[in-house]
C-alpha cells in the first residue's frame, strides 16, 4: 500500500512537470511522429526490393517495430533521465537520502523521475504490433499471445536488471559516468530480426547485451517459432535476470561511504 502511494506520489510530481511545459511536450510527441513516419519508410524502401528479410515479412518487421517501441519507452522514460540523476547522486553525495528512506533505494532510484509524456507511445507500439500481425496473415493463437506478453515482459526485465547491474558499478568507480551508453548504442538493433546480423553481432545482442531478447524473442513467440521449453528457458532468464541484479545493487549499496569519504 505503501509503495502504490509513493508510486503515485512520483507519478504525479513528474506529470506536473510534463504540464508545466505543454509546448515541448507536444513538440516532442510531433517529433516522434515524424521519426515513426521515417521508419515505417525505411520499411517501405526495404520490401520495394524483397519479399522477406531472413524469413520476416513487412508486417512482421512493423510488429516488430512496435515491440522495439516498447522497449525504448522503458529507456526513454525510466532508465537515462534515472541514470543521469542516479551519476550526480553519487558523485555529490546526495545519494544518502535514498537510503535514510524506509523503502528499497533500487526501487526509489528506478522512479524517481519517469517522462511521463512517453506512455503515450506504449499504445502506439500496440497498434504497431496488432496492424503488423494482420498484415502477416498469420494465425496467431491465445498460446502464442501469452507466450509474446510474457516474454515481453521478461525482455523488459532483462533490459532493466543489465542496467540496474551498469550503473551499481558507479559505487565501485565513482566516474564511471558513460556506463550505460553502450545499450543507447546498441538499441538500434532491436528494430530488426536478430538472424538479419552477423554471427559476431548476433552473439553481442542475444547473449552479452540482450536487446534482441527484449525485442525478436517475443516476436518468435508470436509466430510460433518457439516451442513451451524454450518459453520456459527465456523466462527462466528474465528471473535470473532480477535476482542477480537485485543482489549486485545491495553489494553496491554496502560498498557506497557517503558523502562524508
Amino acid at each position: 500500500m505503501y509503495i502504490t502511494r509513493l508510486m503515485w506520489a512520483f507519478l504525479k510530481v513528474n506529470l506536473q512537470q510534463a504540464l508545466a511545459y505543454r509546448t515541448d511536450t507536444l513538440l516532442n510527441i510531433f517529433m516522434n511522429l515524424l521519426w515513426l513516419g521515417w521508419e515505417l519508410v525505411s520499411l517501405q524502401i526495404i520490401f520495394a526490393n524483397t519479399t522477406d528479410l531472413s524469413g520476416w515479412g513487412m508486417g512482421e518487421l512493423i510488429a516488430l517495430l512496435g515491440v522495439w517501441r516498447v522497449t525504448n519507452t522503458l529507456f526513454a522514460a525510466i532508465i537515462w533521465p534515472n541514470t543521469e540523476r542516479f551519476n550526480l547522486s553519487i558523485q555529490d553525495g546526495s545519494f544518502d537520502y535514498n537510503l535514510l528512506q524506509p523503502v528499497n533505494s533500487q526501487f526509489l532510484v528506478t522512479i524517481s523521475r519517469i517522462v511521463v509524456w512517453r506512455a503515450w507511445e506504449l499504445i502506439l507500439a500496440a497498434i504497431l504490433i496488432i496492424a503488423g500481425i494482420g498484415l502477416s496473415d498469420r494465425s496467431v493463437s491465445l498460446m502464442s499471445v501469452l507466450s509474446f506478453l510474457t516474454l515481453t515482459g521478461s525482455g523488459m526485465a532483462v533490459l532493466y536488471s543489465l542496467w540496474i547491474m551498469m550503473i551499481a558499478f558507479t559505487f565501485w568507480f565513482v566516474k564511471f559516468d558513460n556506463n550505460v551508453t553502450i545499450l543507447h548504442a546498441l538499441m538500434d538493433a532491436g528494430r530488426y530480426p536478430v538472424t538479419v546480423y552477423p554471427a559476431w553481432l548476433r552473439i553481442i545482442v542475444t547473449f552479452i547485451i540482450p536487446i534482441a531478447v527484449a525485442t525478436t524473442v517475443p516476436l518468435q513467440a508470436l509466430r510460433g517459432d518457439l516451442g513451451p521449453l524454450q518459453v520456459l528457458v527465456f523466462l527462466g532468464i528474465g528471473l535470473a535476470a532480477v535476482l542477480i541484479s537485485s543482489q549486485v545493487w545491495r553489494a553496491g549499496v554496502k560498498r557506497y561511504s557517503g558523502a562524508s569519504s
